[in-house]
């Protein structure tokens, strides 16, 4: 169990995708992805295993929540800044978390 000030430490944010890139040197199949997350945050990029249901082109406009805060990670020779949420579907495979409807950049999860 976790307190809810540790739930608070974790900056979960809504970020729009500009940008979505295949990323064949990853070694599972991903996609390189950029965020929007407005003024405060800026833009961010990551890479994610998400292509058994997404494809570049579709991905672009997209919001979807990400977790900001997180140190930089080195995918490759890709730096991913933000981790990009998903839940699995039956088959195990990602699928991409994001408001029901258009929200304000940068909004944090409560």
């Amino acid at each position: 169990m976790i307190g809810y000030s540790d739930f608070e430490k974790v900056e979960i944010r809504v970020g729009r995708i500009t940008r979505a890139e295949p990323f064949p040197e990853a070694r599972r199949p991903a996609i390189k992805l950029w965020l929007d997350f407005g003024p405060q945050i800026g833009e961010r990029k990551s890479s994610a295993q998400i292509t058994r249901h997404y494809t570049p082109d579709e991905l672009v406009g997209r919001q979807v929540l990400a977790v900001v805060n997180f140190p930089p990670r080195q995918i490759g020779p890709f730096m991913s800044e933000v981790l990009v949420l998903g839940v699995p579907d039956a088959e195990g495979e990602v699928v991409l978390i994001g408001p029901g409807q258009d929200v304000p950049l940068g909004g944090k999860l409560y």
